[in-house]
């Protein structure tokens, strides 16, 4: 069963008069639940030989689409899934740019890595997969639909879920938690008010993985509870979890579903803190406005083996005006990546610097140099070069270089 919410985003600050004389912005969200209807085998742990037993939780994928006031648009999808895998993508960006006129730059795909949804890759779960690709092309052209007067603000908060899971021993580093490794604690959140003023719809992000759980049952994990219980706390709001450099990060203590709830509780309230409910005068909402200006591009990265072709990773950025710019990068990114480009990528007065992973692809792990060189689980994915790094950073800069530059055409 598909849900259609109408989405505007607006000041959090302002009465309804205000807010209607300061809208920038059209928006529009949908959702549908994607939880097997049938047994599949699920993603993620391979020492699981058996297919699914059931339903903990509903899976849900989601879309929010906006507007600028040049008609410029977007479209983000979110998903309780393992991966957005490179056929899924091409799948639903090839019927997108036919059906809606929507360009391969203007879609962007995140996957909140559950490791408790189906392996819909598999040749047994290709019915699965043909429906899960027209549900979400159902999705876009749903959000693009319902488009309405919106404006847009930023905010973020901050969250202990993740905790770095590299330890270093003897023997090398072992996937184990460790207290003084790097962690990306912030929780980015991008509100959507309608024209009245009112919350209509919430896009927040954060660093770990979805794994708490390893059990037999479809659940959305931490993610899909954070959702769900902003979702109660705020009938008819969509919230949708964008995941991002978590691939290093695990959420600790895990391995009983108490746990994956209390974390969900932990994420959504930083996200309430974000959008500073409660508060009788919001002082941290920025208003973000201008044009909407996309880029989307592979750089190709190299294996240390010589018989392996390159591989084409995507990057895609998006940029609100002057206020907010998003980084998309595929696969497992480890942290580092989301560190360094918030530091590489702020300025003074600059737009504020959102980094997510596991975007638009997902075949392995994508480790900073200092991870590959160090080794462990996170460096053994793929036998990649020492370059990679430099290569992904440096095709950022460029596509961020040249949104700012100039309105897409």
């Amino acid at each position: 069963m598909t849900c259609v919410f109408l989405l505007a985003v607006g000041a959090g600050t302002a009465d309804a008069a205000e807010e209607s004389s300061t809208l920038q912005w059209k928006a529009g969200a949908a959702s549908a639940k994607i939880t097997p209807d049938r047994r599949l085998y699920m993603a993620g742990y391979a020492s699981r030989k058996e297919p699914a037993e059931g339903t903990e939780q509903d899976l849900f994928a989601k879309a929010l689409a906006m507007e600028d006031r040049e008609g410029n648009r977007v479209v983000f999808i979110t998903l309780d899934l393992i991966g957005v895998s490179e056929s899924l993508r091409s799948s639903v960006a090839s019927q997108v740019e036919e059906q809606f006129q929507l360009p391969p730059e203007a879609l962007l795909m995140n996957a909140s890595h559950t490791h408790c949804g189906p392996a819909y890759e598999r040749d047994d779960a290709q019915d699965y997969m043909a429906s899960l690709s027209e549900t979400l092309v159902g999705l876009v052209g749903q959000s693009l639909e319902r488009l309405e007067p919106a404006s847009l603000h930023y905010n973020f908060a901050r969250c202990s879920v993740a905790m770095n899971r590299r330890t270093p021993t003897d023997d090398g580093f072992r996937n184990h938690p460790n207290p003084h490794g790097p962690v990306d604690h912030t929780v980015p959140v991008l509100r959507v008010n309608d024209a009245d003023g009112e919350l209509r719809a919430v896009l927040f992000g954060y660093a770990c993985h979805n794994t708490t759980m390893g059990f037999q049952k479809w659940l959305g994990d931490y993610a899909g509870y954070a959702q769900e219980y902003l979702e109660q706390e705020h009938p008819g709001v969509t919230c949708l979890f964008m995941m991002g450099c978590g691939g290093d990060q695990n959420p600790y203590p895990r391995g009983e579903l108490h746990y994956a709830k209390k974390h969900g509780r932990n994420l959504a309230t930083a996200v309430e803190a974000a959008l500073e409910v409660g508060q009788r005068t919001p002082l941290h909402q920025t208003p973000v406005t201008g044009t909407l200006r996309m880029a989307f591009e592979t750089v190709d990265l190299e294996f240390a083996t010589p018989d392996r072709p390159d591989f084409a990773y995507p990057v895609q950025i998006v940029r609100f005006g002057d206020d907010l710019l998003m980084v998309a990068l595929g696969n497992e990114v480890v942290v580092d990546y989301a560190l360094r480009l918030q530091r590489e990528l702020a300025s003074d007065g600059g737009p504020a610097v959102w980094v997510a992973g596991y975007t638009n692809s997902y075949s392995g792990y994508i480790p900073s140099r200092r991870v590959l060189l160090e080794g462990g689980y996170e460096a053994q994915s793929r036998p990649w070069r020492p370059t990679l790094e430099e290569r992904i950073i440096a095709k950022v800069h460029e596509l961020a270089k040249r949104t700012a530059a100039a309105p897409i055409p």
